[in-house]
């Protein structure tokens, strides 16, 4: 396992971080919740078994940060070789964060945060609530001159010009963000972080960056002899401003599949350049003249379609079978408020708003029905928020 510094923080964290949103639980019979328990410190031990040091949670995500705190003092680690990261959302007041400060602490069994994210920056309303003065900063800047928090970060799924305008306040150390090989929108914020010295984390790469754990058998050829999972984090590891990547893992045995990679974080090598022009190739050669590059020109949108998201996802479904993906985040849309903007594309009505805005020239009011068709499904709600 490699370690880098996590920007003008200057702790070292694992190149791998465990993200905890996987390991919480709802009600449970008293066999089920014993066993879901059990799972949860196999899977924290695991990840200390492999050289990870860094533990991401929030106090949204379910009882994890109970969880944490019930086996913490038997996990085999001093507390002050482990960095835990919680987040809190933006809340009205200074005396509110911290009062959600004192009680994750609490429910961790721990006197101090490594790093606090302000949680869900990704509105310029949710910027300004976060910022203002005798707000919740205030409380976190009052905690962390009492030592109870040690660095400040934010998290975020905003449009790329939220997290540019969060990171240019100086506030925050680190950011907290979407960014992979299948979805490069946020690539001017990765090079703003290592020009303001910050550190970077990226959210679940695995998972979000379109469920390579179970990966197509399309793309596993296109990757080969790297799996789905290895190219994307050799895609992230290779850029030095990347700093850890979030492993979502819900059971021990699923560290398995990231192992290998965890000790590469020199540049890409020519066979792994070769692998990503061959990811890029299939895409264009499979979508042709229909192929979106994500520009964002096409918004905004009068119906409050997320055009180059549906656009993305179709992009993945037809060049790599990635259906099951597009699925999955399509049926999002309507559901995810702030943290997934934007309705169904089954809204388009065909104004035409977009069109001239398009670069590439697409038929974009086809295309969206198109991909409706093509992954409309039941309702999909994010696990936490």
């Amino acid at each position: 396992m490699q370690y880098r510094r996590f920007g003008r923080t200057n702790l070292k964290i694992s190149v791998l971080t465990f993200g905890a949103m996987r390991i919480p639980f709802g009600d449970l019979s008293p066999e089920e919740r014993k066993r879901a328990e059990e799972n949860a410190f196999l899977t924290m031990k695991r990840a200390l078994e492999v050289g990870v040091n860094h533990f991401e949670t929030a106090r949204g995500y379910g009882n994890s940060e109970h969880l944490i705190g019930m086996w913490l003092p038997h996990l085999p680690v001093r507390r002050e070789e482990l960095i835990i990261t919680t987040k809190i959302a933006p809340t009205q007041s200074a005396d509110e964060m911290r009062r959600y400060i004192d009680e994750s602490c609490q429910r961790m069994g721990i006197t101090y945060i490594d790093n606090l994210d302000i949680h869900g920056i990704n509105t310029y309303e949710l910027l300004e609530l976060s910022v203002r003065k005798g707000g919740c900063l205030d409380g976190i800047r009052q905690a962390m001159k009492e030592g109870i928090v040690r660095h400040l970060g934010f998290s975020t799924h905003a449009p790329l010009e939220v997290i540019l305008d969060t990171m240019r306040t100086g506030e925050f150390e680190s950011v907290n963000l979407h960014y992979y090989y299948f979805n490069q929108r946020n690539y001017p914020a990765i090079r703003l972080a290592e020009e303001l010295d910050m550190g970077v984390l990226i959210i679940s790469p695995t998972d979000k960056g379109g469920q390579l754990h179970i990966a197509p058998e399309k793309l596993r050829q296109v990757t080969a002899p790297y799996t789905p999972i290895e190219i994307n984090q050799r895609f992230l590891l290779s850029d030095p401003a990347v700093t850890t990547l979030t492993v979502g893992a819900g059971k021990p045995e699923e560290w398995d599949a990231h192992l290998r990679m965890a000790d590469r974080v020199e540049p890409l090598t020519p066979e792994e350049q070769a692998i990503l022009q061959r990811m890029d190739m299939t895409m264009k050669q499979a979508l042709g003249d229909t192929y979106c590059s994500y520009c964002f020109e096409c918004l905004p949108c009068p119906e409050d379609i997320h055009i180059p998201e549906v656009l993305r996802l179709r992009n993945m479904a037809k060049a790599f079978d990635m259906v099951e993906f597009g699925k999955f985040r399509y049926n999002l849309f309507g559901n995810g408020g702030h943290w997934f903007p934007g309705v169904q594309a089954d809204a388009c009505t065909d104004c035409g708003d977009c069109l001239p805005r398009c670069p590439l020239k697409l038929n974009i009011p086809a295309l969206l029905r198109e991909t409706h068709e093509m992954l409309t499904g039941a309702p999909v709600k994010r696990l936490w928020r």
